[in-house]
């Protein structure tokens, strides 16, 4: 059987012409390539984007070294894309994306305008504008993306709002980069997951998911497979305590919202170990919290995606910068179908009408903006500083007061060497401070360099941090690296140098998801005619998430659409009224 690989970045600096890789799922692979010195970047995935490798069967491959032969390290291998397409969720989402383009064309397009141009208001925009309508997009900022921003310093460099990782188990992100056709700008890791060892500092314990098996069954292959996090006894005490979990699926589910990971993980019988080896870095992976504060139908939402599909926890890294690479081939897809983006277009006040709806969106700088709908795509805690004040005792919005955004920290350090502690791959620190890290010099294709590292790490829980300095912070994450990297990295930089660092503090990011949070998620349509809501704490089956929010834009999009002839009348009606009154 044939494989394939994709290389995105090699240093060529030897003479040969042997392509020398131990297996397909091994970390570590060395190419032996004709060439001067120099280096080069090779893209894969797609034609435009240069070179595909084709790598014989491994058992195929002679693994002998000449004497002249000069391994070089693939430093950035990228896998295929996974087969997603046939899935349920993709193809529900996939019809859900056709459904804008199959509606009846609007004889009069509605303006529809949108605050928060992150990727639920993106999403909206987009779909609005599929379904043959204008949207009228404001970000307050000067850079789109919202929670998936970035910017970049005077050297060149980019740094971000958080480490994004995007799953198989993402069906309408995954179809969003098809129809926009930049499905080459992702690039798939190996199918596993790494964890660092405390107690062994330097080293990483795996969870690799075999490609011939079927879900579930590559899954529990994965955790059977790895004896070095949990006993046999824990596994088999964690499998029977999931068992109400699979056979009461989604109703199930949702019913434990009321009790934290740690409660839920004691009242199965299931040792504390497993949530202090595996859940505390998953619960701060998802929500930035620890598992005595995160609802337990957060994790058993993510189990439901990564088990029951084959591909669900395989991961990938966007090729460069959010705003750029992602956020940018949206605007010009809905700037083609006669939408407007406008950034630097922070709204100051909601006015209303008599009869309590919004008759415009007022800016700061003294604009006023009128549609025919208007949506609210910011984060939640925005949406409260918004709202008008005849709104807030309404239950719907009342509701909201529950949830709040947590406090994250992404810190981005640049070394003046290349760390070789470290995988292209997402890394599971298992640190009190630190979430998860990525060397992102190694994993992304923009950010590669040959010489140095940068690892961008999430600094969560951070509510105690948030205030703090940044020299504070890089002092604390310091610490920290030491551990991870005992041969390489000391707190007082007696080895590896700090070159750089850029801190990004959000106060407040995706919301606490802690128990009893689920019955307070709005649906995308509120009671105020023509005012709609989108935003991955809006109510959704998938988490607060980058994939939350594409799903959330859509269902506001869908509700829009469904209004339309409802929509239309009324702004018949206010017209005819100011006529009478004018």
């Amino acid at each position: 059987m044939t494989q394939f690989r994709y290389v995105s970045v090699v240093n060529l600096s030897c003479q040969s012409n042997i392509i020398n890789f131990q297996n397909s799922q091994c970390t570590w692979r060395h190419l032996y390539i004709d060439s001067d010195q120099t280096n080069t970047l090779l893209f894969g995935g797609g034609d435009s984007m240069g070179l595909k490798l084709r790598i014989p069967n491994k058992h195929s491959i002679g693994t002998r070294r000449r004497k002249d032969f000069c391994p070089l390290q693939v430093v950035c291998m990228d896998y295929p894309r996974p087969e997603l397409e046939n899935t349920v969720n993709f193809l529900e989402a996939a019809y859900l994306s056709s459904s804008f383009h199959t509606s009846p064309r609007p004889s009069k397009p509605l303006e529809v305008v949108i605050a928060g141009a992150g990727l639920a208001g993106l999403s909206t925009a987009k779909y609005l504008a599929d379904a043959g309508h204008k949207p009228i997009l404001l970000e307050a900022r000067d850079v789109l993306g919202g929670k998936v921003a970035a910017w970049k310093d005077e050297d060149g460099d980019w740094y971000e709002t958080g480490l994004h990782i995007f799953f198989g188990a993402y069906p309408n992100v995954q179809n969003l980069f098809g129809e926009l056709g930049i499905n080459d700008r992702l690039q798939w890791k190996e199918h596993s997951m790494i964890f660092a060892m405390p107690s062994k500092p330097g080293e990483f314990s795996r969870f690799d998911f075999p490609e011939v098996l079927p879900a579930p069954l590559n899954g529990i292959w994965a955790i059977l497979r790895n004896n070095e996090m949990l006993t046999w006894p824990e596994k088999i005490k964690f499998a029977i305590g999931l068992v109400p979990a699979m056979l009461g699926g989604q109703a199930y589910v949702e019913a434990q919202d009321g009790l934290t990971v740690k409660d839920w993980m004691r009242k199965q019988g299931i040792p504390d170990r497993v949530t202090d080896e595996v859940f505390i870095a998953m619960s701060k992976a998802l929500n930035f919290i620890n598992p005595d504060e995160l609802s337990m139908q957060c994790i058993l939402i993510a189990l439901n995606r990564f088990l029951q599909e084959k591909n669900g926890s395989k991961m990938a890294f966007l090729d460069g910068n959010p705003p750029e690479r992602l956020c940018m081939p949206i605007v010009d897809h809905i700037q083609s179908l006669g939408g407007q983006v406008q950034l630097n277009s922070r709204i100051q006040k909601i006015e209303l009408n008599k009869d309590g709806t919004v008759k415009s969106f007022v800016l700061n700088n003294g604009n006023v903006i009128k549609g025919d709908a208007y949506v609210i795509a910011t984060p939640v805690d925005i949406l409260k500083l918004l709202l008008p004040g005849d709104w807030k005792e309404i239950p719907y919005f009342r509701r909201l007061d529950k949830l709040v955004g947590v406090p994250v920290i992404n810190v981005h350090i640049w070394f003046d060497r290349k760390l070789k502690n470290t995988y292209d791959h997402l890394l599971f620190s298992r640190s009190p401070l630190l979430s998860v890290y990525a060397d992102m010099s190694v994993t992304c294709k923009e950010y590669y360099n040959p010489n140095q590292s940068m690892l961008e790490l999430v600094f969560a829980p951070a509510e105690e941090w948030v205030s703090r300095s940044d020299s504070e912070i890089i002092e604390a994450t310091m610490k920290e690296l030491a551990k991870l990297f005992p041969d390489e990295i000391s707190e007082d930089q007696s080895k590896a140098k700090v070159l750089k660092y850029h801190v990004v503090k959000t106060p407040r990011s995706v919301y606490k998801t802690v128990p009893n949070c689920e019955p307070c998620r709005s649906l995308q349509r509120s009671p105020i005619e023509g005012l709609l809501l989108a935003g991955d704490y809006t109510k959704q089956k998938y988490l607060a998430s980058m994939e939350g929010a594409v799903l959330s834009g859509k269902l506001c999009a869908q509700a829009i659409v469904k209004d339309y002839e409802l929509l239309v009348a009324q702004g018949e009606q206010k017209l005819a009224e100011v006529s009478i009154l004018s």
